[in-house]
């Protein structure tokens, strides 16, 4: 056990939302809500901000530079969002919005493809217990078309309409999911993580959990 021998502090274990250790936080949102996208499509990025005097920056890191703020000839930016109107492929990235005192929020992996095949799925983490949907689309045909579905390499199944539901998800489902429809290709791999409701923060702090960040001593998930 723990113990401090400062009077004003004691050792406090705080039930937190997802990846979040503070009060003052910033969360990702993608529209559309997806982890993969054709080059050339709409995406939209913001920051959704619970302080916005913590001057929350949205940034990424490509395969070309670390750390950049969103932006370029075909997005439309602020320092907290970004709507890129014709996605590039060297967009794939991740990711996260961070505050001038470095604290970092959600991060997202996108990946853009210059093929003819995306599988649509959640872009951020999805709780044990719920319904997930994937979507195997082509960029110019119909988005009905049967498909095949893979994780970690291996065939789930084959679906008629090119969608398939994953009911009441669990750990077990966690993992790197990709689909297939013949005659027009096998889309990219993107990784689906599955959580439970909360996170326990264990650190020494005093009776405001703002004070936590930065006494963090370490995360458990609880399982």
């Amino acid at each position: 056990m723990f113990t401090s021998n400062q009077p004003e502090c004691q050792f406090s274990v705080v039930l937190i939302s997802l990846l979040s250790c503070t009060t003052n936080q910033a969360r990702l949102t993608v529209s559309p809500s997806s982890s993969q996208f054709f080059k050339g499509d709409f995406v939209s990025l913001s920051c959704e901000e619970d302080d916005s005097s913590a001057g929350w920056t949205l940034r990424r890191n490509t395969s070309k530079r670390q750390r950049l703020r969103c932006g370029g000839q075909m997005a439309k930016t602020t320092r907290s969002s970004c709507n890129i109107s014709q996605i590039p492929t060297w967009n794939s990235g991740v990711y996260w919005c961070e505050s001038r005192e470095g604290h970092v929020s959600n991060m997202v992996n996108l990946t853009v493809t210059g093929g003819s095949v995306i599988l649509q799925s959640p872009v951020l983490p999805v709780m044990e217990g719920d319904d997930v949907t994937l979507l195997c689309k082509t960029k110019t045909t119909p988005s009905n078309l049967p498909a095949a579905f893979y994780k970690d390499g291996s065939l789930i199944r084959k679906q008629p309409t090119g969608h398939m539901t994953i009911q009441h998800v669990s750990r077990s489902d966690e993992g790197l999911y990709k689909c297939d429809i013949s005659g027009h290709g096998e889309s990219p791999s993107s990784w689906i993580t599955v959580t439970g409701d909360t996170l326990t923060c264990l650190c020494f702090c005093s009776f405001q959990h703002s004070q936590c960040d930065d006494n963090l001593m370490t995360v458990f998930a609880l399982f």
